[in-house]
């Protein structure tokens, strides 16, 4: 639906998903000098094609076009017909209260794509694992006794080579421990107790058909599962590369303890982006991580609630790094351990510390400074030691000087 400054309809038209309809809706746009199109998603590729098209684009969540059909309708309704209404009237008349939509640079987007499909690629292979596990306690529940997870390269080798009770009939201590050597196995002086194990497993009741179809299944997982875990490592060293190349990775790794630190930091900036403008002042990076509360006032009554619409992957990414620095960083620690003082839980201390967090990040981002501790106040003054003296406390430099080499030196990455 098109219209113009005072609300005459212009367009109204249906325009299939394809190259032809796509194709017709941006010379549609063009032709009648379509200046701001809205739409319910930030990202894809219609939007792309809106944005290559010359116009500009505004970005409304779902919840904020539901608030608005009461403005224009009483009745309770609702269709896509409505809505197309309800979009084109908030970009008419309410345009200068919501973000133009900026896109990222190329490198960003290809980051964003590699680490949202190892995401998925990675609830994929935990649902195929439970799959294996789950067909294993039908007939041959030794296995799942012996290796903890079944998606790791000696679990896979093993039932490969043994898939059935039958192919394991003659498997003795020797040749298991000649097995987990082979593959690199850190249990491979356990090969006693994995043996027993495997032998004081329930036996199945499995007749020699259904054994035999069982046998077939369990190889098809395991062949299926092992080239999803190849991927996925696949996936993890091109992220690792894509990381390293883009000019704000040192930015978002300088914030963990290790060097080789990549998923997350990744995350970070690929969630994040690189728009500088997306996010106006230090608490916008918060908000969208779901690290700030939700502020519900009427009269006397004011509270804080959870946020529940936000960008979860970039909610699990800062709460992964909250949980990381905690364990380094004498500032974080201390924010830990007076939330979970007040009464707060453990994840509700971790966005304490999340919030706080975002807020260092945003200013790093900002000016494209990596995190370094001795530029951090609060920190400092956690770390400072100070010697008893008649005329108060002085601070003793080269203790303080120390304790600050000990944080930085292995956890700062070089930039060069």
């Amino acid at each position: 639906m098109i219209e113009d400054a005072a609300g005459e309809e212009l367009l109204a038209a249906t325009f299939a998903h394809d190259e032809t309809g796509i194709r017709g809706l941006c010379a549609a746009l063009v032709r009648h000098e379509v200046e701001l199109v809205a739409i319910e998603r930030p990202d894809g590729l219609l939007v792309d094609r809106i944005l290559d098209a010359g116009v500009r684009v505004v970005a409304l969540h779902p919840n904020q076009v539901a608030a608005s059909r009461d403005r224009f309708r009483a009745s309770g309704g609702k269709s896509d017909r409505f809505d197309r209404f309800v979009l084109c009237e908030l970009a008419r008349t309410d345009s200068h209260r919501f973000r133009v939509l900026d896109p990222d640079s190329d490198q960003t987007k290809a980051l964003r794509a590699l680490t949202r499909a190892r995401e998925d690629l990675v609830v994929a292979r935990v649902a195929m694992a439970n799959q294996l596990r789950a067909e294993l306690d039908r007939f041959w529940p030794g296995p799942v006794r012996m290796f903890s997870a079944m998606d790791t390269p000696v679990c896979l080798a093993f039932l490969a080579k043994y898939p059935s009770p039958q192919d394991a009939r003659a498997l003795g201590e020797k040749r298991l421990a000649a097995f987990l050597k082979a593959h690199r196995s850190t249990k491979a002086h356990a090969a006693s107790e994995l043996l027993a194990r495997l032998r004081d497993a329930p036996s199945g009741r499995a007749g020699e058909a259904e054994t035999a179809r069982r046998r077939s299944i369990v190889l098809g997982l395991v062949r299926t599962l092992s080239v999803m875990v190849e991927q996925i490592n696949q996936l993890e060293a091109e992220i690792a590369d894509a990381l390293d190349a883009h000019p704000d990775g040192p930015v978002f790794r300088s914030f963990f303890a290790s060097q080789t630190s990549v998923l997350c930091p990744a995350t970070l900036l690929a969630e994040i982006g690189d728009s500088r403008a997306r996010y106006p002042h230090r608490d916008a990076v918060a908000a969208q991580a779901g690290h700030a509360p939700v502020a519900v006032e009427s009269g006397k009554r004011k509270t804080a609630k959870f946020r529940w619409a936000c960008n979860h992957r970039l909610r699990n990414a800062l709460h992964t790094l909250a949980q990381s620095i905690r364990r380094w960083n004498p500032w974080a620690a201390d924010l830990y351990a007076q939330a979970r003082a007040r009464g707060h839980n453990h994840r509700r201390a971790l966005r304490t510390i999340g919030r706080s967090l975002s807020q260092i990040i945003w200013k790093c981002w900002q000016t494209h400074t990596p995190y370094d501790p001795k530029r951090h106040p609060a920190l400092q003054h956690h770390i400072t030691v100070t010697i008893p003296d008649p005329s108060g406390p002085r601070p003793d430099h080269a203790a303080t000087q120390r304790m600050m080499n000990s944080l930085t030196s292995p956890h700062i990455p070089t930039t060069a």
